[in-house]
């Protein structure tokens, strides 16, 4: 009996678990919504094919940073250029989705967020993950550091 019970228990305590990792998931944008709603403007701005909408939510700065495997590209401008030149046509742009969300507030004018991105375009599909480190600046919240990789 004594067995049964301890199965059980460790049954519930896993799905007690597992049902915590996946409300938490979930949550991210309620629970900082003021944060999330930075990155769904951003995917509506790239889904119009708006880039300087979708830059919107990046940090207009020479030391925003934004970094993949092929190197580290310094500046709001220089970001935007480098977007402009991979993504030139709307075409090319694609549809963009962000999925897998997680934001942590590390501080009050501070938090992290990741997940994954999604984009498919006539050309084919891309997909990869991002973390961003984000500040909240003369009231707004805006990415001042993108870490993003690719599948």
């Amino acid at each position: 009996m004594n067995a049964i019970l301890f199965k059980c228990n460790r049954l519930v305590r896993a799905a007690a678990l597992l049902a915590l990792v996946f409300l938490g998931a979930c949550n991210a944008r309620q629970a900082h919504p003021e944060i999330a709603v930075v990155l769904d403007d951003q995917v509506a701005a790239w889904n119009r094919g708006d880039l300087d909408g979708f830059m919107a939510g990046y940090w207009k700065n020479d030391d925003l940073t934004f970094e993949t495997a092929n190197g580290v590209t310094k500046g709001w401008q220089a970001v935007l250029e480098r977007y402009r030149k991979r993504y030139a046509t709307r075409e090319q742009m694609g549809t963009l989705r962000f999925r897998d969300l997680v934001i942590s507030r590390t501080g009050p004018d501070a938090a992290e967020a990741s997940g994954r991105w999604e984009v498919r375009a006539a050309d084919g599909r891309s997909s990869g993950h991002f973390y961003l480190t984000m500040r909240q600046i003369d009231g707004a919240w805006v990415i001042v550091k993108d870490r993003t990789t690719s599948d």
